[in-house]
């Protein structure tokens, strides 16, 4: 496949594999993503501890480890809770 022929659908799909931040492939396998699982199991207050506890990992090594990706983690981990506590509260 070409580059060039690649439809704008196809490119999408194509580049959200590789997004090691928002799709990690290796938490894709099976019929649930891991994300989904880990919540059903915490329910909501366990999940937001979750959350942050990761939103503090990342931001402590990404001058360490892996930079700005690691920042982005920590930002899509801060997003889902915002998220869960913006459904709690409507």
């Amino acid at each position: 496949m070409s580059i060039d022929k690649v439809t704008p659908a196809e490119w999408d799909s194509l580049t959200k594999a590789l997004d090691n931040v928002n799709r990690p492939a290796h938490y894709n396998k099976g019929s649930i993503e891991a994300i989904d699982y880990i919540k059903q199991q915490l329910g909501d207050d366990g999940f937001v501890s979750y959350c942050m506890g990761n939103c503090y990992k990342y931001l402590h090594r990404w001058k360490y480890k892996n930079g700005i990706e690691d920042l982005r983690k920590a930002e899509w981990y801060l997003c889902k809770t915002v998220e869960v506590l913006g459904a709690k509260s409507n």
